[in-house]
């Protein structure tokens, strides 16, 4: 895609299924990439695995501001100005809202919503300073329709449309454009713990799979594509907007 060679991409949840395949999709298109994940050692796989391509990997906490501010600092001393951000990294429990318990809001709040601010916090004043900035967001269908057992974690998600729409308009003259993947069913660590918390976790898999038209869960290789599209020149005219990549599950006009 036009505009992605040689660009500064830092991917959150780097180190998982959707984060890994959008690492080496960049990395293919010539950008350097910024693999960040709380567990190290997954993002050094993935950067390590990474061949014809510039990929570092970086221990950070979304969660902890700081942290963030740090590592987004050694990404730039290492790589450049970062050009694209995709917020990725999330995490999910599978239960029933009145089952819930506050600490648990607390944590999925934390990860889906406290963390994509940091970010965004840590690498917007740059990219406004160069007039030049994408910033991509893996939200969920969820956000968009609701989905049972998941209130706090689709009331995160759907937090991040809102916020990446007002971004848009706040930014949309400082050349920084705001986008917002939303995967169905992917076949993930994500799914694999919501799916494991259920009563019967085949059963619930295979509901998944029938609800989706195209009959099967997604596969995290087809999420980059429109992820690398938003980040790319080709989108250049492209800001707000929010984009179902579900097989179908979700068809909103």
């Amino acid at each position: 895609m036009r505009g992605l060679d040689g660009r500064v991409v830092v991917v959150t949840g780097g180190g998982g299924g959707i984060g890994a395949a959008t690492c080496r999709r960049f990395a293919a298109e010539g950008s350097r990439v910024a693999v960040l994940d709380l567990d190290e050692s997954t993002a050094s796989d993935v950067a390590d695995r990474i061949v014809g391509g510039t990929a570092r990997a970086y221990r950070c906490d979304i969660t902890d501001l700081a942290a963030v501010q740090s590592t987004v600092a050694a990404v730039e001393s290492d790589l450049g100005p970062v050009d694209v951000l995709v917020n990725n990294a999330g995490w999910d429990i599978f239960e029933p809202f009145v089952q819930t318990e506050p600490e648990s809001w607390g944590r999925l709040i934390e990860i889906n919503l406290v963390g994509p601010l940091h970010m965004h916090h840590a690498v917007l004043p740059g990219m406004v300073a160069r007039g030049f900035g994408r910033v991509v967001t893996v939200a969920s269908d969820a956000a968009r329709v609701g989905s049972s057992g998941q209130a706090v974690y689709s009331a995160c998600k759907a937090g991040m449309l809102g916020l990446s729409k007002t971004l848009a308009r706040e930014h949309a003259r400082d050349g920084i454009t705001f986008n917002v993947v939303c995967p169905g069913p992917t076949d993930t660590a994500l799914l694999d713990g919501v799916t494991g918390a259920a009563s019967n976790p085949e059963k619930l898999r295979e509901a998944f799979r029938r609800a989706i038209p195209m009959g099967r869960i997604g596969k995290p290789d087809d999420l980059p594509g429109a992820i690398c599209f938003f980040a790319s020149d080709d989108a250049a005219f492209v800001t707000g907007q929010v984009l179902s990549v579900s097989g179908g599950l979700t068809m909103v006009g």
